[in-house]
């Protein structure tokens, strides 16, 4: 499964019939036994957006294990990008504050 094949549930969800703990009970989204975070992150808030999907809507999603680990700031430099976002990190960094601001909370104690 990719997230191409997941348009018809991301439809659902930006006509507002899908609030995330519908949209996570989705069998396909059930079946990938992702972390609610990620679910949320990846699929829910992107899954739609046309850059996102360019870049990743390929992706075998049912291949991808995720772990949870610790890494340096410092390695975040190095990091590869989806092509649609070249340039972020520069953007996002121009305004920390403003992106820490509109995040959940965690995301700013990280």
């Amino acid at each position: 499964m990719n997230l191409n094949d997941l348009s018809s549930l991301m439809e659902c969800r930006q006509d507002g019939g899908l609030n995330f703990e519908r949209f996570r009970s989705d069998p396909a989204l059930t079946a990938l036994r992702w972390p609610d975070d990620v679910l949320r992150d990846f699929l829910f808030d992107h899954g739609d957006k046309g850059p996102f999907v360019d870049d990743y809507g390929a992706l075998d999603l049912s291949a991808i294990t995720w772990t949870l680990e610790t890494i340096p700031s410092a390695d975040f430099h190095k990091m590869p990008t989806g092509e649609s976002e070249v340039g972020l990190i520069e953007h996002f960094a121009k305004d920390p504050l403003h992106w820490v601001a509109v995040r959940a909370p965690e995301v700013g104690r990280h």
